[in-house]
């Protein structure tokens, strides 16, 4: 995932680290996405905080118990170590997109009544143990953040309150910035679709919050990406689905908005001529 930014970004090469939970086991999206019972092939018994199952028909989870829950954390501390020998220099923690830890902050998947579920504060424990365990094991010059949703987009699920509320506490943390998205928790999201139908998310984060943000949906022209950097509505534009169309999206951008990029030498001739200074240091630029 690419994170579209106006200016220079000390973090080239960030990760993603996440725990499907209880969306594990399942088949490719392009294959329909539904879920592998643990007796098909490829399927395993998955994990999540109660044993409330993501849709009807579905195989429940187990629910993670204290061994468990160490052993999630573990998990998510070993793949943060492995990451920064490996050389990245940011670390994302997805607690988003119906996601094993989003799954501990939404009161539709959450029906725990011990000290990880119920209120507020007791949801939000077990994602917050998860970024502290993290941050604890990785160099303080990298930074580490956590995507969001900040919607489940069903009555009575997780919310923009909630996404404030834990986005303060992860602020005291260390936490360097919260990459902002919704849903994904229920199959009964009623979500409102529009060009950068989430932005309002992550500027209200931004605003309240004063931690940079990270918006993402349905944002695919660079004009469009630009406009919200510019308005202060987010710190910095993400890409999924824009990219896997058009792999060269940051060229492209580049380009229309008058800005310049790193390319391979091998690739300096392939510049139109309407943009000769495309590439930085192009010898070819003033042909």
């Amino acid at each position: 995932m690419l994170k579209f930014v106006r200016a220079h970004s000390p973090v080239r090469m960030a990760i993603q680290i996440s725990h499907a939970g209880r969306k594990a086991s399942s088949r490719p999206p392009w294959e329909g996405g539904s879920q592998l019972h643990p007796h098909e092939p490829g399927g395993w018994k998955t994990l999540a905080p109660s044993p409330v199952p993501h849709s009807d028909g579905e195989d429940p989870p187990l629910a993670l118990d204290a061994e468990g829950l160490r052993k999630v954390r573990d998990d998510f501390v070993a793949t943060a170590q492995r990451a920064v020998r490996l050389g990245f220099d940011g670390i994302e923690i997805h607690g988003a997109h119906g996601y094993l830890l989003h799954q501990f902050l939404s009161p539709l998947a959450n029906e725990r009544t011990d000290a990880y579920g119920g209120s507020l504060e007791h949801r939000m424990r077990f994602p917050l143990e998860v970024f502290d365990a993290v941050r604890a094991v990785v160099p303080e010059d990298i930074p580490v953040w956590m995507r969001i949703s900040a919607t489940d987009w069903v009555p009575g699920g997780w919310d923009i309150e909630g996404t404030v509320a834990l986005s303060r506490v992860l602020k005291e943390r260390g936490c360097a910035a919260i990459h902002v998205t919704t849903g994904g928790v229920s199959p009964a999201q009623a979500i409102k679709l529009g060009p950068g139908y989430q932005v309002p998310y992550a500027q209200r984060v931004k605003a309240e919050v004063g931690l940079p943000t990270i918006a993402v949906g349905l944002i695919t022209e660079p004009e469009q990406a630009e406009s919200i950097l510019a308005a202060e509505e987010a710190d910095a534009v993400s890409l999924a689905r824009a990219m896997l169309y058009d792999p060269r999206w940051p060229w492209h951008a580049a380009a229309k908005l008058g800005a310049h990029v790193f390319g391979p030498k091998q690739y300096w001739r392939s510049q139109p001529r309407q943009y000769k200074d495309l590439f930085e240091g192009s010898r070819f630029g003033q042909r």
